[in-house]
């Protein structure tokens, strides 16, 4: 199994939209591409900003790129991200899970 993990940085203002919209996105996309294990979405403000990250899991690399086209380390965005994002990162870390309990 495989974790991906990739992290966006919003304005404190814009964070509850931007959940809202991940819970219609984001979180959709992950749950209905074949191979996905599982997703974690958090949060945490940080100073005026509030930090997102997604912690998905995935039963292969192909399963990944099925989600993530064939780069799979480039992380995916949807149409409205720009409108929310402050900063973002653009490459996604990829680790292999060892043990999950």
């Amino acid at each position: 199994m495989l974790m991906r993990v990739w992290k966006g940085w919003t304005r404190k203002s814009d964070a509850a939209e931007y959940e809202d919209y991940m819970r219609r996105t984001g979180l959709v996309g992950y749950r209905e591409t074949a191979g996905n294990k599982g997703v974690h979405l958090v949060r945490r403000d940080v100073g005026d900003n509030t930090e997102f990250v997604f912690v998905t899991f995935w039963e292969s690399m192909d399963a990944i790129r099925a989600f993530a086209g064939d780069e799979p380390e480039k992380a995916v965005y949807y149409d409205e991200d720009d409108r929310f994002l402050v900063d973002r990162d653009w490459t996604v870390t990829h680790y292999d899970v060892l043990e999950s309990g």
